[in-house]
């Protein structure tokens, strides 16, 4: 971890503290609905002061056209009275807000500023609702339609604007309310009672509008927050696997290289044991003086064997986990390579009374790959069929063409299956199944583990099916880009015959019926000639 810079990284470490906060405070914000809670609190303050800077240079571009209307009814310097009263209010609301979003980043004074933001908006609504005083003493009626107008519209914009804030809605509202009152009493027409009471009833419908928006502001908060609160737990959730998998990484990794280079180590004792016990097996220095001193040497050789065959496999596994495994590639032939594993464990199947039976098509090619691996992976595979194969058993060996081009090699016995849910547990390091367990010479679980890894690392697919008390078969394939194309013989140009067309090759008809059944069985067919 320290060489490749896996260490305590600070960075590293404070993003983890910054998405640990954000977490937190996602949480904290989101067990709250909008009301009495800081956090909450600060964001309407937040978007009320914001709405309160944009709306104001219309608020007075407004006050401004309903002041110069309004001379037609009153006198100017009344007008301009009014005007200032209403821009003073705007102005007030306008620099609050300036004021409050200049603040720092901490928590501010809560109740404090939305008493500020009330007052500012009552001061501004009692602006708006002096306009009734203004015009008080029009006897035009249109005048009377344009006060209440001008009301409605004042509290309409301040409904809109202030909806983040309950009590500034409020106290916009009131004075409104009031001067709407004051007025009916006040002119005493009959006939502006229905739009009177228009008006009073549209303020109603302000109030449960504004109620509506805060609630729909407080419910986007909410949907806000739980995004965020999802995005920080992804984030933390992502950063806790990526260190837990670097880490799980690192260790397997330095495993790995760990046994890669403790071969000389590990290899340098066990040839001694295995020389001297085998001087001892031998009597090459005289015969022992007690026979039983010659069963203890066989006994020590044969453990150093089998200890030295598992080290072996570790060491195996252990560079090709580390990436340490070179191949060294040359052109094999892949029957070739079975032919000679099959007939160097054949002398072990007889003795178990296994018959192992081989179908190999005609005609394969040579493959570019390592052979000492193709090799080690056939002969892992054939000994753990007969290691499993009961007395008077069928090993099937196949070898042949894959539908796209590559080469296969499918061996199937009939031993007693693995159950599925095993199949996942015998494919991982120093695993067995519970007939593994069962069989007194169980191995050491890293065969079939060694040859997927080979396997892979020619670019190939490992495939293991079983099925309980019927047999398993294992299928290695390799791609077709292992495959090399023979090339044509050469002739001399004297011998050449123009226009003679190309003779097919003539196949085999020995075991062409067997060959198809296994094709059918497998999904496997016979690469098309060219």
């Amino acid at each position: 971890m320290i060489e490749r810079g896996r260490g305590n990284d600070p960075r590293a470490i404070a993003l983890r503290r910054q998405s640990a906060s954000r977490l937190r405070d996602a949480r904290e914000k989101l067990t709250s609905s909008g009301s009495g809670h800081r956090a909450f609190d600060v964001e309407l303050l937040d978007e009320f002061a914001r709405a309160r800077q944009i709306s104001a240079p219309a608020a007075l571009a407004l006050a401004m056209v309903i002041s110069i209307i309004s001379v037609f009814w009153a006198p100017f310097p009344y007008v301009l009275l009014w005007f200032t009263l209403v821009a003073s209010g705007a102005l007030l609301s306008y620099g609050f807000a300036g004021n409050y979003l200049k603040l720092p980043d901490q928590m501010p004074p809560i109740m404090l500023w939305q008493q500020k933001f009330a007052a500012a908006e009552a001061i501004q609504g009692a602006g708006w609702a002096l306009i009734v005083v203004l015009l008080s003493n029009a006897s035009d009626p249109v005048a009377t339609v344009f006060v209440i107008m001008v009301l409605l519209l004042a509290a309409a914009m301040n409904t809109m604007m202030s909806a983040t804030v309950p009590a500034a809605v409020y106290a916009g509202l009131v004075p409104i309310t009031l001067g709407i009152t004051w007025y009916m009493f006040a002119t005493n027409q009959s006939a502006t009672m229905p739009l009177t009471i228009l008006a009073a009833i549209t303020l109603i419908c302000l109030i449960v509008l504004a109620k509506r928006l805060y609630s729909n502001s407080v419910a986007a908060m909410l949907l806000r927050k739980e995004k965020d609160l999802l995005i920080a737990e992804l984030e933390q959730a992502k950063a806790s696997s990526d260190e837990a998998r670097l880490r799980a990484e690192e260790a397997s990794l330095a495993k790995s290289r760990f046994l890669a280079t403790m071969s000389h180590e590990l290899r340098t004792p066990l040839n001694a044991i295995l020389g001297f016990s085998e001087v001892m097996k031998g009597e090459l220095f005289g015969p022992h003086s007690v026979p039983s001193y010659k069963n203890y040497s066989v006994d020590i050789h044969n453990s150093g064997e089998h200890l030295l065959m598992l080290i072996n496999e570790i060491l195996d596994l252990s560079r090709v986990e580390a990436g340490r495994y070179e191949l060294k590639e040359e052109s094999v032939s892949l029957p070739g390579v079975v032919e000679d594993c099959t007939h160097l464990l054949s002398l072990r199947a007889k003795k178990r009374e296994i018959r192992m039976v081989e179908q190999v098509e005609d005609g394969l090619p040579r493959i570019w790959a390592d052979e000492r691996a193709m090799r080690q992976v056939t002969l892992n595979l054939l000994t753990n069929a007969i290691k499993f194969t009961p007395q008077g058993g069928t090993i099937t060996i196949k070898v042949g063409w894959t539908g796209t081009g590559g080469q296969y090699v499918s061996i199937r016995d009939t031993g007693p299956g693995i159950p599925p849910e095993e199949i996942p547990i015998v494919l991982s390091s120093f695993g067995r199944g519970t007939m593994a367990q069962k069989n007194a010479d169980e191995g050491s679980g890293l065969g079939l583990p060694i040859v997927k890894g080979l396997v892979e690392m020619h670019g190939g697919t490992f495939t293991l099916k079983s099925e309980v008390r019927v047999g398993t078969e294992v299928i290695f394939i390799l791609p077709p880009q292992r495959v090399m194309d023979t090339l044509p013989q050469m002739v001399d140009a004297e011998d050449e015959t123009p226009g003679a067309p190309d003779q097919p090759l003539p196949e085999s008809p020995a075991g062409l019926s067997k060959i198809e059944n296994v094709r059918e069985r497998m999904g496997l067919r016979r690469r098309p000639a060219a």
